[in-house]
């Protein structure tokens, strides 16, 4: 981009070239090389397309889950959440080895140990993760949940989420449960069926306030 000084005032495009005014300025610059047709059709192109078209699908995925989670997601307070479950949902994908360049999926990435594992160790803001390893076990046959010891907690809530790849739409359900002193365990209802795509969400609160949260 550049400025041009002349007696005549020019806009529009004359050759490669297009001439404009912004903020009294009158500026001048080449033609944008992007062809619309060339894009979809050309083989120069064809990495660009795949990852448009994986792009296009992480974000939607990313959407969805979020918006099934937004009222914890608030609480984390983080400005750039979006850009960052964005950017593990890129993560996860990359991880579908069995689909080809341009088609590879979310569904695919998080149903390997590595893909999950991604998933779990997320955290939202500042808030701590709830780590399953040292604090939080997660029995998906029975449906219970065991908190370590040291974890304080008077509330506990439970999003169960369902996806659909696809049609990028979701399921969801979520329950709350009251942790009595010194309860430990403690079980939650089975909302979908053992052959969906099923994600749980586990949010820890004292004094109705989040102190730790995150995928399980």
């Amino acid at each position: 981009m550049a400025t041009y000084e002349s007696l005549i005032t020019i806009n529009g495009a004359v050759g490669d070239l297009v001439f404009y005014n912004l903020n009294g300025k009158n500026i001048v610059r080449k033609k944008s090389g992007f062809n619309k047709t060339a894009f979809k059709k050309s083989p120069s192109y064809e990495k660009v397309r795949q990852n448009s078209s994986e792009f296009g699908h992480c974000s939607k995925v990313g959407k969805i889950i979020r918006q099934c989670i937004n009222p914890f997601i608030k609480e984390a307070d983080d400005a750039l959440l979006y850009q960052k479950f964005a950017k593990l949902m890129t993560a996860i994908k990359d991880l579908d080895t069995v689909s080809e360049r341009g088609k590879r999926t979310v569904k695919n990435g998080i149903i390997t140990e590595i893909g999950k594992e991604m998933l779990r160790n997320f955290q939202f803001g500042n808030i701590a993760n709830v780590d399953n390893k040292a604090s939080i076990s997660f029995d998906l046959w029975d449906k219970s949940l065991l908190l370590d010891k040291d974890i304080i907690a008077d509330e506990a809530q439970i999003a169960t989420i369902k996806i659909d790849f696809e049609k990028y739409v979701t399921e969801y359900s979520e329950e709350q449960i009251i942790i009595q002193k010194a309860q430990k365990e403690f079980t939650f209802e089975k909302h979908f069926s053992d052959e969906d795509m099923i994600l749980h969400f586990v949010a820890l609160k004292k004094k109705n306030k989040i102190v730790q949260m995150g995928f399980v």
